[in-house]
């Protein structure tokens, strides 16, 4: 019995060594960050971005990966089936790891899969057309839409995205049919629309920001009024009661340890609070966010509950 009990204690004993040392030697190699959408749209502009901060904080180089497909699942799918070794992570997007799963079989991945480390920005849905396009007004586009069902094409970030789901909404209260078209990134989404191949865009205020002299921003989905755009109304000012974007973090493969997210955590925090990171966040039409592990699994559970009694409404479910 006295041996048993020895036994156990001594594994007891290099186990809480194990974690120690863990915890004080991560990161000790390069960490992979994977962002499953185009360059040039918000996942992939904020990465890059973060990357010397979170070099210079972690001590050791970060590697940003580009992994486009299915509006993000292809990535997010490869992530739940990695071993949690804490040298990889993987930008993720609400409402995308939610709606996928409600609206398509066969995804890769469940919601609860994708473990969260930190919902660090968000930003909400602007409709917008080219500079020479006819369309003027949301009224505008609605009155077409009615007149000429499917005819309107508006384009997003990938399907069943909080820019997919925007045109859901905004069919659902005007009663409007159009077509939407899934791009793999926003920074996909605004050649298309530059080239005239799609009639106009559900996208964020970042691209709103970044474009703003070749485009119409015509409303924003949001309860106020956004600083970086104060010109521009929202579909609630002009009568129609939409207000949709989506949340960005990053996420590390189930299982990972509590003392890892807990580093990479931090470093994210602190990155959000770095004056130089605000300013240019803030130029760049992103709204900082701050929700750590623990509150960024409440967020999804929150949001899950809404998107899963809008997508029942419309009928959407699978």
């Amino acid at each position: 019995m006295k041996k048993t009990l020895a036994i156990i204690l001594t594994i007891a004993f290099f186990a809480v060594i194990s974690i120690t040392v863990l915890a004080d030697s991560y990161p000790s190699k390069p960490i992979d960050y994977v962002v499953p959408f185009d360059p040039g749209g918000e996942s992939d502009l904020t990465a890059r971005l973060q990357q010397k901060y979170l070099e210079e904080i972690l001590g050791v180089n970060v590697l940003i990966k580009n992994k486009p497909g299915g509006g993000g699942a292809l990535g997010w799918a490869e992530l739940v089936k990695e071993k949690p070794t804490g040298y990889s992570m993987t930008g993720c997007n609400l409402p995308h790891t939610i709606v996928q799963p409600l609206m398509r079989e066969n995804t890769g991945y469940e919601t609860e899969d994708v473990n969260p480390v930190f919902y660090f920005q968000s930003t909400p849905n602007i409709l917008v057309v080219p500079k020479n396009s006819p369309f003027n007004s949301l009224e505008d586009i609605i009155n077409f839409a009615k007149e000429n069902p499917g005819a309107m094409t508006l384009g997003g970030s990938g399907s069943y995205s909080a820019n997919h789901l925007g045109v859901l909404e905004l069919e659902q209260v005007t009663g409007a049919t159009i077509t939407y078209i899934p791009f793999t990134g926003s920074g996909a989404a605004i050649p298309a629309l530059l080239g005239n191949h799609v009639g106009g865009l559900m996208t964020y205020t970042t691209m709103g920001v970044n474009y703003k002299d070749d485009i119409k921003i015509l409303a924003v989905a949001s309860e106020e009024r956004v600083p970086s755009l104060p010109d521009v109304p929202t579909f609630i000012e002009l009568g129609y009661d939409i207000v949709e974007g989506a949340y960005r973090g990053v996420a590390v493969a189930p299982g990972t340890s509590a003392e890892q997210i807990k580093i990479l955590e931090d470093a994210l925090r602190k990155i959000n609070q770095n004056p130089e990171f605000v300013q240019k966040m803030n130029e760049m039409g992103f709204k900082l966010e701050d929700y750590g592990q623990q509150a960024s699994v409440e967020l999804v559970a929150k949001r899950k509950e809404y998107y899963t009694q809008l997508l029942g409404e419309l009928g959407l479910l699978k």
